[in-house]
């Protein structure tokens, strides 16, 4: 994706590279104690922080070549917000990456992670051209499992006590697809 191609559309979403217009809707996701309880990255004490963690995201964003993408998930109807997506490349050899998301609580269960993991991995495989994606989760984030067992991800392994939670070490499942394993339906972009 280059900036001119900066949305990627689904059924229900916009996808759109993540700027400084956003801080207060990843801010408000940032700080829901049901968002932090499966990430490492903590609930930032205020704005300052949020900027910290946001501002590198936005500047990998506008990079001549994006090895790094930040999205915000938006509802096509009304442009509210929804989430965050995130797609990270390895370098050009491996041709791999590796997706990440967060979705306000309000969203869960509504299909939305699942349409725009969807929407990500498409575009991983038919237009950056990559070979593998690959994901991971915390073991008791069953949520996440069940949205990356939807979009076709494949359980490769466990890794032991590797996710400093606030709760103490988790472990996590590693997951990924391929560019030759069968996707499902749900990654279908209209």
């Amino acid at each position: 994706m280059k900036m001119s191609d900066s949305i990627l559309t689904t059924k229900r979403t916009y996808l759109r590279l993540i700027n400084a217009t956003h801080l207060d809707s990843i801010h408000q996701l940032l700080s829901f104690p049901e968002i932090d309880k499966y990430n490492t990255l903590g609930i930032p004490k205020d704005m300052e922080e949020t900027k910290t963690i946001v501002n590198p995201m936005i500047a990998d964003n506008l990079a001549d070549e994006i090895t790094n993408y930040t999205l915000v998930i938006e509802n096509k109807e009304n442009n509210m917000f929804i989430g965050l997506l995130g797609l990270k490349l390895w370098g050009k050899k491996h041709r791999r990456g590796e997706v990440w998301y967060k979705i306000l609580p309000v969203h869960w269960n509504l299909g939305y992670a699942t349409e725009a993991l969807s929407a990500i991995l498409v575009h991983g495989f038919d237009t950056l051209k990559l070979h593998r994606i690959q994901a991971g989760c915390a073991v008791n984030n069953i949520a996440s499992i069940r949205v990356l067992d939807k979009v076709g991800m494949i359980r490769e392994g466990r890794s032991r006590q590797t996710l400093p939670l606030k709760t103490g070490w988790s472990d996590n499942f590693e997951y990924a697809i391929l560019d030759t394993d069968q996707r499902t339906s749900a990654a279908v972009v209209s």
